[in-house]
């Protein structure tokens, strides 16, 4: 572990953001521009201060926890503010800064209580910095918590006609999962004669086969819930047809990013073990995940509801990334969360480009649209094409990289990889059909209901594009070089897969349930029941 000599940087960079929210509801309110250009003197602030901390502060390459933050905050109940980072949290970071920066410049256009809207802009941005940085398991939960209220509130109050409907089942369905993180924190850090809730003690522990099954299921249903996975993520097409796009860019570019990040960090790094089981099931779930959420895309006619299915579906790549017990697989995982939190911001915001000059999210109703809008029409095509994996985009080369490690694994024998992969790549193929008769419903054939200007007043903004630029250049800079993505988090994914690695029984040749669940290990969960 490398800790901070000096500043308390990350602390500075969770906490920047609540503070600057704090003066928000006294400032004028006519029109909301003092507002607007506050907000975004502040993200852009906060942006900035996280390039320059992990430009001077943070050594690349080092897998320990670097400028860790460490006080005592109520330690009658063992709570310490502890944070850190890696090269687990380093890029999702990062990723978070862009990306809700980016959505200060997209809401440009809200009139609606402006000070209560990027009050709550501001909150989620110090919560989901939170949840990647807490290294201690309470605090992680007490993020993860802070951050569903602001984005209950965006889609409740800034919303769609059925925006109370979504955001009910989006509180539902994601507080009522988060709760196992709350048990199984209190569960692990009461374990054993140490009691602390810092999750490098917690992973130092050595606990029952059975504890540790029992547990990670439990964090597997809280995560999942918001990854999502199939069939908890039936709150995610609703949230997003229904939120502003600058919303849907934080929810699908970050916020669904945190539950990834979860799964490295906690299941697969505390509970190895048990991770040993419950592999073949993530892959199960992710091959789910890519066939049904890419056939459900087909069935939307309101566009925004098919980018959700999609990002179902590319999450189910995370999934196999996790599950394929290699380090190859492990960095398509994180790659895949990067790539997909830049495709998917992007595309959602494009997608809000378009609603407000037509007015409607029903592709039937669109058409011809390249016409006036020929720009943005170039632009989502370009975001796209990166999202159905076209060769010299960032999708690409996180998709290739899970398969490769897929194909690649230790883990599981040849019949069983070969079913993985031939049903992931239905997915692969599904996703250009869907994605790109999008696009033609979108942009081409007859003019649809929606009545078109005969001039370019539809034409996307300079401010339109330049949010849209900015997501497209890493995009772009990925796919041609992935090394701008892989150096960031490549030595903590090696030390992570070579720790499951250690888990795996020698059983040569075995069927793929047997060679990850042995006899010998069935008895040791079976025998404490006897």
């Amino acid at each position: 572990m490398i800790a901070a000599e000096q500043f308390p940087w990350l602390t500075a960079l969770v906490i920047f953001p609540i503070l600057a929210a704090t003066p928000i509801p006294l400032l004028p309110d006519k029109d909301g521009k003092t507002v607007r250009w506050y907000a975004l003197g502040a993200s852009l602030i906060e942006f900035s201060l996280i390039l320059y901390v992990f430009a001077t502060q943070y050594q690349m390459g080092t897998p320990g926890l670097q400028l860790i933050d460490e006080y005592s905050w109520i330690p009658q109940f063992g709570l310490s503010w502890s944070l850190g980072v890696d090269g687990l949290s380093f890029p999702l970071v990062i990723l978070s800064g862009l990306v809700t920066t980016l959505a200060v410049v997209a809401s440009w256009n809200i009139e609606l209580k402006p000070r209560l809207y990027y009050s709550m802009l501001l909150l989620v941005f110090s919560a989901q910095l939170g949840v990647f940085l807490a290294q201690d398991m309470m605090l992680f939960f007490i993020m993860w918590e802070i951050e569903l209220v602001p984005v209950y509130l965006l889609i409740a109050i800034w919303g769609g006609q059925r925006r109370q409907y979504a955001a009910t089942k989006f509180i539902i369905y994601t507080a009522t999962c988060s709760v196992f993180i709350l048990v199984v924190a209190l569960a692990l850090a009461f374990f054993g004669t140490d009691f602390s809730f810092n999750m490098s003690e917690l992973s130092a522990k050595e606990y029952p086969l059975t504890f540790q099954l029992l547990y990670y299921l439990g964090l597997l249903i809280a995560f999942g819930a918001k990854l999502p996975i199939f069939p908890l993520h039936t709150w995610l097409p609703d949230a997003h047809s229904e939120a502003p796009a600058p919303v849907s860019m934080i929810l699908a570019g970050v916020l669904l990013k945190m539950a990834g990040y979860g799964l490295i960090r906690m299941n697969i790094s505390m509970l190895p073990d048990a991770h040993l089981y419950f592999a073949p099931v993530l892959a199960f779930l992710g091959v789910i995940n890519i066939v049904y959420a890419s056939l459900t895309a087909f069935a939307q006619d309101n566009l925004k509801r098919r980018l959700a299915y999609s990002s179902v579906a590319h999450m189910g790549f995370v999934l196999l990334g996790l599950a394929a017990f290699n380090s190859l697989g492990m960095s398509g995982a994180m790659l895949q969360m990067i790539s997909h939190g830049l495709v998917a911001a992007a595309l959602f915001f494009l997608s809000g480009v378009a609603y407000e000059r037509t007015h409607t999210l029903s592709m039937d109703k669109m058409g011809g649209l390249a016409g006036a809008m020929p720009i943005a029409f170039a632009l989502f095509t370009a975001a796209a094409m990166a999202s159905l994996a076209l060769p010299g985009m960032s999708g690409f080369i996180a998709e290739i990289t899970v398969f490769l490690g897929m194909a690649t694994s230790d883990a599981y024998n040849v019949f069983f990889k070969a079913a993985i992969i031939l049903l992931a790549a239905i997915g692969v193929v599904l996703s250009p059909i869907y994605l790109l008769s999008m696009l033609r419903n979108i942009f081409y054939g007859d003019p649809g209901e929606v009545e078109m200007p005969k001039d370019k007043s539809w034409e996307i903004l300079p401010r339109e594009a330049f949010v849209a630029v900015c997501l497209l250049i890493p995009i772009i800079g990925i796919g041609l070089y992935p090394k701008l993505a892989i150096q960031t988090y490549s030595s903590k994914t090696v030390e992570v897969a070579a720790q499951i690695q250690r888990t795996l029984p020698d059983v040569p040749d075995a069927p793929p349930l047997s060679k990850v669940m042995s006899v010998p290990a069935i008895e040791q969960i079976v025998e404490p029941s006897l």
